[in-house]
């Protein structure tokens, strides 16, 4: 099956709507699609009935974000969670309103620096997005001519111990697992690969993400080399955890790999899916 178990729509960070995310996933010849945007399931009703209107399997998803030690944050993509769920859409709405401090004060350091206004051109670029990310932030850098493109704009600016990244609290893990759980669906980790943290850390929070409850690893994300889906492939051995594929798509030209652009993973794991149609 060609599935891409993680993308974003304009309703968090991506650039289009939910429903046109779904048609150009259908377009591109994936069978089933999970739509995980930011902290937030309120794009999930529109990208499922562009879905099924072209006869595309649909999974509801979430990826929440994930404070753990030392100022390290991971990403618990939720799968075949129900969005109505009353703990599930509390604990998002606590993230999205610490997200808007958050944002305010990237805007503060950035100023520090000579970069001024960029609360506003962030806030300009999420239009009616629910919350105001790094990404957006991005695209104001971008438009302004401070950076060349995304990645010059993390490098510089937002990644940590840069000038414009600012530590913020985040969900726990028990917290993500929980809601992800008790609305019915499984936690995967995110990108595994794209943490700034050491490989010895990254293996003691999935031992900890494992033992809380996480049922998945991304195996297959977009932007993976073979080493890398190698690496991860191991990881989900390792840990007994399911493997899911990702694009992790925001939008055309943008993301690492388009929809339905991830690289195959290996033909031993057990995919995640078989938990969730």
């Amino acid at each position: 099956m060609k599935a891409d178990l993680h993308c974003h729509s304009n309703v968090s960070d991506g650039l289009l709507p939910p429903a046109e995310v779904a048609l150009r996933a259908a377009d591109r010849g994936v069978e089933l699609l999970a739509l995980t945007d930011h902290d937030d399931v309120a794009g999930l009703a529109e990208a499922r009935a562009a879905a099924e209107g072209r006869g595309l399997s649909f999974l509801d998803g979430s990826e929440i974000s994930v404070s753990w030690k030392d100022d390290a944050c991971f990403h618990v993509v939720g799968l075949g969670i129900d969005p109505a769920h009353a703990g599930l859409a509390e604990g998002l709405a606590a993230i999205r309103k610490g997200r808007d401090g958050r944002a305010q004060r990237i805007a503060g350091e950035l100023d520090r620096i000579g970069i001024h206004g960029a609360y506003e051109g962030a806030a300009r670029h999420a239009g009616k997005a629910s919350i105001i990310s790094r990404a957006h932030f991005a695209r104001f850098l971008v438009e302004q001519r401070i950076a060349p493109d995304f990645k010059g704009v993390f490098d510089h600016y937002l990644a940590k111990g840069k000038p414009g990244y600012v530590a913020h609290e985040w969900a726990s893990v028990e917290e993500a697992l929980g809601w992800s759980g008790d609305s019915g669906g499984v936690g995967v980790l995110a990108h595994p690969l794209r943490y700034r943290v050491s490989r010895e850390a990254l293996r003691t929070f999935l031992g900890e993400f494992k033992e809380r409850g996480g049922r998945g690893i991304e195996v297959a994300c977009g932007g993976h080399s073979a080493e890398e889906v190698s690496e991860c492939a191991r990881l989900a051995r390792h840990f007994g955890l399911k493997a899911s594929v990702a694009s992790d798509f925001h939008a055309p030209g943008e993301s690492y790999a388009d929809l339905g652009m991830a690289p195959a993973m290996p033909d031993d794991l057990v995919p995640i899916w078989h938990d969730l149609i």
